[in-house]
C-alpha cells in the first residue's frame, strides 16, 4: 500500500521505515494515544512488554474498527516514560512487535516522557493510518 522511502544517505533503518508514501486518494485516520487500557479502562499488569502488546492492540483495534489492518499504518509515535526500560527489554519487545505488526515497520519515532496520563501507564502508542 506505502511506497517505503529510505534514503541511503540516511544509513539503513532497523525496526523502522524513514518515509511511507501513502497511495493518492487515500482517506487518512488518526488515531489518538493508547495507552495498555484494557476493555475494563484498568492499565495492564506486566510491565513494558505487556503494555506494548496492549497499547498495540488498541491501535489496531481503532484502525480494523475504520476498515483497515496493519499495513494501513504509516506512522506511529510511541511514547514511554523510560528510556532505561525501554533499551533494557529491547529483546522483549521485538516479539511483541511482531505478533501484532508482523514485518510491517511503519516511519516511528520513540520518545520518553516524564509522565502520561493514566495511572499507571508506561507506554502509549498514536497511529496515523491510510484507509
Amino acid at each position: 500500500m506505502f511506497d517505503i522511502i529510505n534514503p541511503a544517505a540516511l544509513g539503513e533503518p532497523k525496526g523502522w521505515n524513514n518515509g511511507m508514501l501513502a497511495p493518492a486518494g487515500g482517506r487518512i485516520l488518526f488515531v489518538a494515544g493508547q495507552t495498555a487500557r484494557g476493555g475494563d479502562g484498568v492499565i495492564v499488569d506486566g510491565g513494558i512488554a505487556a503494555q506494548w502488546a496492549q497499547a498495540l492492540a488498541n491501535v489496531l483495534a481503532v484502525v480494523r474498527e475504520a476498515g483497515g489492518d496493519v499495513a494501513n499504518i504509516g506512522r506511529m509515535t510511541i511514547f514511554i516514560t523510560s528510556r532505561a526500560d525501554y533499551l533494557a527489554n529491547r529483546s522483549a519487545l521485538g516479539p511483541v512487535w511482531r505478533a501484532a505488526m508482523g514485518r510491517h515497520f511503519p516511519a516511528v519515532a520513540v520518545v520518553e516522557v516524564s509522565g502520561l496520563v493514566d495511572d499507571g501507564a508506561v507506554v502509549e502508542i498514536e497511529a496515523t493510518a491510510v484507509l
